[in-house]
Parts: structure tokens; C-alpha cells; sequence
């Protein structure tokens, strides 16, 4: 990106002045490296989202932005349906929900690495993953109906985990007013058999050991310790989310320039929040969060009865559940008031800080646990929200390092068994069904993470508390 283009406000903060038909600015976090390394096409989609109506304060872009569908991946914006405020299915994107679930597990190292192939086994086994993956469960339509309704609550209640998880997942694993009646059969019977299943792309499932304590006092209170190991689970709402996704868009750009919506971008498809097909897509898109949430908290059952298997004493506790692709209806302060605005997050994690009342009691004192998640044989990290970062990016941060290069070019560039050799080598386990997919999310096909995480710390949208290292990868 061409720095000159922008007002360095500080060394992480960079500002798009208004020009043209934005009505508020742009605002991208990062360093100056990694900045000049987005492609030109972010700073092009921050500034087009700065155009659409209803917008507050800016259209926002972490530190791990890239090129996205109408929205650039990494991209925050909230919308006043008051002042005309609209909702976009490209500002969630396909996969909704898409989120990262942390399990503590109660184990050391040193027992884990000693079971780590039959662990890895066992995993593989029990949890599907890859392109069109089904598991064991097949839902007829009336369970699908209760299913996105319920969420992460309608899988405890079918005897998924327990009523403690639910309290360490945003809005206690169900979105509220979802509309399984806005969900189309065609994305229905794609979810049929998918219930369970990581999926493709840069779905994984990981074992991974505590390698580093940032903030001692935040990690005691979150329960991690170097050489503790935990599990990571990241994947979404599967075919869908996918599908609402595809859904809305085509019937969004139809509909746009019925309410006087000008495009700058086709991709920017949306329609205002008070509007039918807004409604509509709302009711539909809570469905997907719900899909989402039930999803892993039903992975979360499979993994506690691999380890169980393997290791019987592991303990298997939820450190928290956050979501990356959504929009939410959250007070925020605008304007110098706080009002309700609905915060469209696309590849990018809600950071509530310390107090914030939508945080369960054991963890409001301390901040939002903030999960973002590597690729393979890369780190994953444990952040926490900060009390600026309301003010910041609507209580917003970083959900993952970002990619570098196209899939396509990382399938010129590696061989899926050379990744896993290379791998194996470095003592990560990996198991997949797809040598493609291995070789598509191939660790240099991404952002160095460590960068990005450092980018969120500094410029205050969350705090470093603990890197995770991986011991054991499945992959979709």
C-alpha cells in the first residue's frame, strides 16, 4: 500500500481523510511494515465502506486486513439504522460465525508429547474435516429449526457439553432473534450431515502447548501456565453460513438501488437495517451464529471423547468461544453518547475490556479473552480487551494473521507432503484428508502473526497475555 496515501496518525495508526462520497474516514491499524504490505485494494475498501449509509466515527481495518469481498477481511463498521444505517452480507461474509474456541485441558507437556500420535489419532478420527466433510449426525427439519434457534444451548441440551461452557461463550452460545424460517432449504440441506465437521480451508483443530506468559497476572486468572496444553478449535457455520452468505448478496445488489443505495463496488451489496430483505438477513445471518456455536460446542463433545480415551484425567474447560464474522446490535458511544449500532465484523474478534457488563462475572474484572489463531506449524495467541479499544475500533481486534498470497499461488509455491514433512520435522503432527488444502494454508502463505499480534498490542485494540505453540494439527 502507498503510505503516502494515508495521515500517520501514530506508529500503528493510519488514517483515509474523507474525500469523494465517504461520509467518515478510514482508519488501519498496523505497523508501517505491515501497512506497506497490505495490497492497494484494502486501503480501495476501507474507503468504499466509509461510503455507505449510516456509518459511525470510521470504517476500521486491523492489523491483519487484506482484500475481502466487498468488506476487506479485517474490516469493523457500525451502522445507525436511525441515520439510514444498512446491513451488508458481504460486511459478515460467508462462513458467519467463523471462531476460535480455546479448551484448557488440565495437562502438561510432557504427558501429552508422549501420547501425541495416538492423540492425534483419535482426533482425526472422531472429528471430520475437509471439503463436503459429514459426521454422524444427521438433522431432519424440525431439528434444524431448534438447532438455529438454540445454538451452542440446543447442543447442551442434546447432551453436548454442559451449561458451564455456555458461560464462557459470547452471548452464552445462542444469538438472539434469529429467524430459522429466513434460512432457504437449499442452505438447510446442505447442513444436514455437516453437524461436527471442521470443513476446509483454514479450519484446523489443535493441540497446542503454552510457549510463552506475556502478562502473568491475566494468564493465572485465564488458567494458563507455560507447558500447559490446550486445544483450539476453528471452523464455522460450514455450508450454511455459506449459502445465507451467497443468498443475500445476489438479492442485496438486485435490491439496492430500490432504497437510493450507490455502489461504489457491487460487493458492497447491502440493504438498510429496517428494511424487509435487512430484517430478513438479520433473522437469517443470527441463524448461521447459531449454526456456528452449536457446531463447536458439538466438536468441543468429540474432542473431550478423544482425550478421554487417550489421556482419561484430561479435564477439558472452555477458556472462551469468540466469533469473527458477524454483525451484532451492541451500545456503543458515538457522537459523544452511547446508542445501539449494529457492529458488522468480518474477520475480526470483539474485544470487551475490563467491567464491560456483557462479560460473565469470572471474567469481567479481567477483560475478554481475545483468541487468534495461527496456521499450522505457526503460533497461535491469548489476548485480552483493553478499555480503549471501545473508543479505538468499537471494541474490536485482530482475528489471525492475514494472508500473504492467493491460494493459488501458495499451491505453486508448496506440495502439501512437503509441509507435512517439514513439519514432522519441527515435532508438529499434522493429519488431513487433503493434500491441497495442506498446501494451501502452508504456514508462508500468511502473515508473520507474531507481527500482528504485536501491531494489536501497541496500538492498544488488545493486550499480549500467552503464545501457543502447536503439538498436534487437524486439518481441513
Amino acid at each position: 500500500m502507498d503510505l503516502s496515501s494515508l495521515d500517520k496518525k501514530s506508529d500503528h495508526e493510519w488514517w483515509i481523510p474523507p474525500a469523494g462520497a465517504m461520509r467518515v474516514p478510514g482508519v488501519i491499524y498496523g505497523s508501517e511494515t505491515l501497512v506497506r504490505d497490505m495490497d492497494e485494494k484494502v486501503r480501495e475498501q476501507v474507503a468504499n465502506v466509509a461510503t455507505l449509509p449510516g456509518i459511525q466515527r470510521a470504517s476500521y481495518a486491523m492489523p491483519d486486513a487484506h482484500w475481502g469481498y466487498g468488506f476487506p477481511i479485517g474490516g469493523v463498521a457500525a451502522f445507525d439504522p436511525r441515520e439510514g444505517g444498512i446491513v451488508s452480507a458481504g460486511g459478515v461474509g460467508f462462513d458467519i460465525s467463523c471462531g476460535v474456541r480455546t479448551l484448557r485441558t488440565g495437562l502438561r507437556t510432557d504427558v501429552v508429547e508422549s501420547v501425541a500420535r495416538t492423540l492425534a489419532h483419535e482426533l482425526s478420527r472422531r472429528v471430520p474435516a475437509g471439503v463436503g466433510s459429514h459426521g454422524r449426525i444427521h438433522l431432519e427439519d424440525d431439528e434444524i429449526d431448534a438447532m438455529l434457534a438454540g445454538g451452542a444451548a440446543w447442543a447442551v441440551q442434546h447432551g453436548y457439553g454442559s451449561e458451564a461452557d455456555l458461560d464462557r461463550i459470547e452471548e452464552r452460545g445462542c444469538a438472539a432473534d434469529a429467524v430459522p424460517a429466513a434460512v432457504s432449504p437449499r442452505a438447510r440441506r446442505r447442513q444436514q450431515d455437516e453437524m461436527g465437521t471442521l470443513g476446509s480451508g483454514n479450519h484446523y483443530l489443535e493441540v497446542q502447548r503454552v510457549a510463552e506468559v506475556f502478562d502473568e497476572a491475566v494468564a493465572r486468572a485465564f488458567g494458563l501456565a507455560v507447558d500447559d496444553i490446550v486445544v483450539s478449535i476453528h471452523c464455522g457455520s460450514r455450508g450454511l453460513g455459506h449459502q445465507i452468505g451467497t443468498e443475500f448478496l445476489r438479492d442485496m445488489a438486485v435490491a439496492a438501488p430500490r432504497f437510493g443505495i450507490v455502489l461504489p463496488d457491487r460487493e458492497l451489496a447491502c440493504a438498510p437495517v429496517d428494511s424487509e430483505i435487512g430484517q430478513r438477513y438479520l433473522g437469517a445471518m443470527r441463524a448461521g451464529i447459531n449454526c456456528a456455536l452449536a457446531n463447536r460446542q458439538i466438536i468441543t463433545h468429540l474432542v473431550r471423547q478423544a482425550f478421554h480415551h487417550v489421556v482419561p484425567q484430561a479435564t477439558l474447560d472452555v477458556l472462551y468461544d469468540v466469533s469473527h464474522n458477524t454483525c451484532k446490535l451492541e451500545s456503543h458511544v458515538c457522537d459523544g453518547a452511547a446508542k445501539p449500532v449494529f457492529i458488522h465484523r468480518k474477520g475480526a474478534t470483539r474485544a470487551l475490556g475490563p467491567g464491560h457488563p456483557d462479560l460473565p462475572e469470572t471474567l469481567r474484572p479481567i477483560g475478554q479473552p481475545v483468541l487468534i489463531g495461527g496456521t499450522m506449524g505457526t503460533a497461535s495467541y491469548v489476548l485480552v480487551g483493553t478499555p480503549v479499544a471501545e473508543r479505538l475500533s468499537f471494541s474490536s481486534s485482530c482475528h489471525g494473521a492475514g494472508r500473504a498470497m492467493s491460494r493459488h499461488q501458495a499451491l505453486r509455491t508448496w506440495h502439501g507432503r512437503q509441509v507435512v514433512d517439514e513439519l514432522a520435522a519441527r515435532g508438529i503432527i499434522v493429519r488431513s484428508p487433503s493434500s491441497r488444502g495442506v498446501a494451501e494454508e502452508a504456514p508462508g502463505a500468511y502473515k508473520d502473526v507474531g507481527a500482528v499480534v504485536d501491531a494489536a498490542d501497541a496500538a492498544g485494540l488488545s493486550r499480549k497475555v500467552a503464545r501457543l505453540v502447536p503439538l498436534v494439527c487437524v486439518k481441513g
